[in-house]
């Protein structure tokens, strides 16, 4: 069986809400960089690589996980991506590391901010602990 490369930002990452959807599925992780920016979703971001993340060159840190079929099928589901040619609310596009282009796979991206603010931060976690700590 083949493994699928995705790379993760938000709530899928470890220790965040979402991680037990693909920790099951994770074969390998591997730290990697992707040009775009992240959007504030209140409980979890979204990548948004618009021409205005390029020219920025914003990176958005996070990890490049192996998975099987049934990882990304997962990730399909919590992520409402329903195929190429669906209505989604993330797309599901091919990408490459900003910084090691042998690395590439899958990602989960808007193709716009949608009106919500755009976050200066490079790692989704450090955002989350910030606002959870404001809350209490």
């Amino acid at each position: 069986m083949s493994s699928i490369s995705v790379f993760i930002y938000g709530s899928l990452l470890p220790g965040q809400s979402n991680h037990a959807i693909v920790a099951a599925y994770a074969e390998s992780c591997r730290p990697g960089q992707m040009v775009g920016c992240m959007v504030d979703c209140g409980d979890y971001p979204a990548l948004v690589r618009d021409q205005a993340a390029k020219q920025r060159t914003s990176i958005i840190r996070g990890l490049w996980m192996a998975v099987d079929r049934a990882g990304l099928a997962a990730m399909d589901v919590l992520e409402e991506f329903h195929g190429i040619e669906e209505a989604n609310d993330y797309e599901r596009i091919w990408v490459s590391d900003a910084e090691d282009n042998s690395l590439a796979g899958w990602v989960y991206a808007w193709e716009s901010c949608r009106g919500l603010p755009v976050l200066e931060d490079t790692y989704w976690p450090d955002v989350y602990a910030r606002k959870k700590a404001k809350e209490n």
